[in-house]
């Protein structure tokens, strides 16, 4: 549903509406474009008057609304990541292992540490946060895209971060900064994906970028190094080959700002895609997966239930809803998720 909004005693101020209006000055259509331009800066201050993370869900609903998905907007990210996420928040430095299961699966991060260019160690923390998943998800869709294990960062990176919706600025605060960061972590760690039946359980350890070719800026007072190049180990690439995820990159980026709703989402996505009958999932499961850092069950389900809300802003007749005995989800289209359907071969 989008905004309901009225033209009101307000000022034009936008300078593209200003233009439109005195090109339609002297004309039949003056008046009807004055109220349409009316309309549009009311629509355009009611969007700066809501939070970051709104304007974009809002934005991206409209876009969604507007264009039938395409392969062009399709990403991908690894499925076991897609299900077992990283930590949501930074964990002290001391904390050097973390893990997180989910059914018969689970995902172990050990930190590391880089040498930078005069040889001293870099001691890096547990990869977290929004920007760690984004740029793994980057990673997995240029791998993807390029067919190729090694990915050339310089050439995608800033735009990347731009097409998320962040400022490509650098420096000790800028956001540029804080996702070179959280790469620098990722190519620091260990992971370790496990799958048991109850009978046998297979663990793969991968360190998931093998190599990475890293420059030190020319500010001396910079914390993080600047990449250049990426490579995928050979397990992680092989794995990735058979275990993508297909997401969308305009719904990714209105969830950007936050790691839980990046979660849910890529998690819905995962189970949305793998089921053919409706399933339920209980409170305490859902808590597994998503509770951490939560100490009531309470609290945890009124965020849930927000973050859920917020997914089902951009993705209207999602089929999934929550009440006081936990999640029930319906089979949906991949269309429901704005993905493209797959090519048929023809015979």
């Amino acid at each position: 549903m989008s905004l309901i909004l009225r033209p009101k005693d307000i000022q034009v101020v936008d300078r593209d509406l200003i233009d439109k209006i005195e090109a339609a000055r002297g004309t039949a259509a003056f008046e009807f474009t004055r109220i349409q331009c009316l309309s549009e800066q009311e629509r355009r201050n009611e969007l700066k008057s809501l939070s970051r993370d709104r304007r974009r869900r809002l934005a991206v609903r409209d876009l969604l609304e507007q264009e039938q998905p395409s392969r062009q907007d399709l990403r991908h990210i690894h499925s076991v990541l897609a299900v077992c996420g990283l930590p949501y928040k930074q964990l002290p430095t001391s904390v050097r292992e973390y893990e997180r299961r989910q059914g018969n699966m689970a995902l172990d991060v050990s930190a590391g540490f880089l040498r930078d260019p005069h040889g001293n160690k870099m001691i890096q923390p547990v990869p977290y946060g929004p920007k760690a998943r984004l740029i793994l998800m980057h990673l997995c869709s240029e791998a993807i895209r390029q067919k190729s294990a090694t990915i050339d960062i310089a050439e995608t990176f800033t735009g990347f971060v731009r097409d998320m919706d962040f400022a490509d600025n650098g420096g000790r605060g800028g956001a540029l900064t804080a996702f070179k960061k959280q790469l620098n972590a990722l190519a620091a760690c260990t992971m370790r994906m496990s799958l048991w039946t109850g009978q046998r359980v297979r663990t793969r350890t991968i360190s998931p970028i093998e190599e990475i070719d890293l420059w030190l800026g020319a500010n001396p007072g910079q914390a993080s190094l600047w990449p250049s190049t990426v490579t995928f180990s050979a397990s992680m690439y092989e794995s990735l080959k058979n275990h993508a995820l297909p997401v969308n990159t305009n719904a990714v980026r209105a969830f950007a700002g936050s790691a839980r709703k990046l979660d849910l989402y890529f998690w819905l996505g995962y189970r949305l895609h793998n089921i053919d009958k409706p399933i339920f999932l209980s409170w305490s499961a859902l808590a597994s997966q998503f509770g951490t850092g939560y100490a009531r069950l309470r609290d945890f389900k009124s965020a849930l239930n927000d973050d859920l809300e917020a997914i089902k802003e951009v993705f209207e007749t999602l089929p999934a809803n929550l009440d006081d005995d936990g999640l029930y989800l319906s089979p949906a289209d991949p269309e429901m998720l704005a993905l493209p359907q797959k090519k048929v071969q023809a015979k």
